[in-house]
């Protein structure tokens, strides 16, 4: 039985991704340049699109009041109370070689989950679509949330190892080789891509 495939894109936004003056995580962002994380995402991207494979944006992004944000713990409360973080600022856009172009859709969430608060799980089903293909930052926060999440819910998950990192490469580590084959596959992006071809 073959499958329908969809690459979620998660959490490539300025803020996360980039070092600079609008960056909140700077030791993320610093594994993200030190893995080539970008470069890799870029690669895939590109694949995915030449194959006709639907693409998924996922971004934090709060509205202005930040009462649809879904995660209340303290770690999340600094955004409203520096006001970050908001949908349309630009350290929540995404990095600029990960943009969505026409077509693909932006789910914006008030948590770590991709699904949690969003439409993801329903859209993906009204798609056809049983396998998903995961690739962002953190590793071990959205990536790893949003594979449980997947999981849980019936889809096969694929996590691209090399389009993933996390603050603390032990970190990363730990996920790719024992959380997340709980979950799914772990490959790497020419493995995706190969299949693709």
């Amino acid at each position: 039985m073959s499958q329908k495939t969809a690459l979620l894109m998660l959490d490539y936004q300025v803020a996360l991704a980039q070092e600079g003056d609008l960056c909140l995580a700077p030791p993320l962002a610093a594994q993200v340049r030190e893995r080539d994380v970008l470069t890799t995402a870029k690669r895939l991207l590109e694949a995915a699109r030449s194959a006709e494979v639907p693409v998924f944006h996922v971004r934090l992004a709060f509205d202005p009041t930040y009462r649809l944000r879904t995660n209340r713990l303290p770690r999340f409360d600094g955004y409203p109370a520096n006001g970050k973080m908001l949908a349309g600022s630009a350290e929540a856009e995404f990095v600029t070689d990960l943009a969505p172009v026409g077509g693909e859709p932006v789910v914006d969430k008030g948590c770590v989950n991709a699904f949690i608060g969003t439409p993801l799980r329903e859209v993906l089903a009204a798609e056809g679509v049983d396998h998903v293909v995961l690739g962002g930052i953190a590793t071990h926060l959205v990536v790893e949330s949003t594979a449980r999440h997947a999981s849980d819910s019936g889809l096969q998950v694929s996590v691209v190892e090399d389009m993933c990192a996390a603050p603390d490469p032990a970190l990363h580590e730990f996920a790719v080789t024992r959380t997340l084959p709980l979950f799914g596959d772990v490959r790497s992006a020419d493995e995706i891509i190969g299949s693709w071809a």
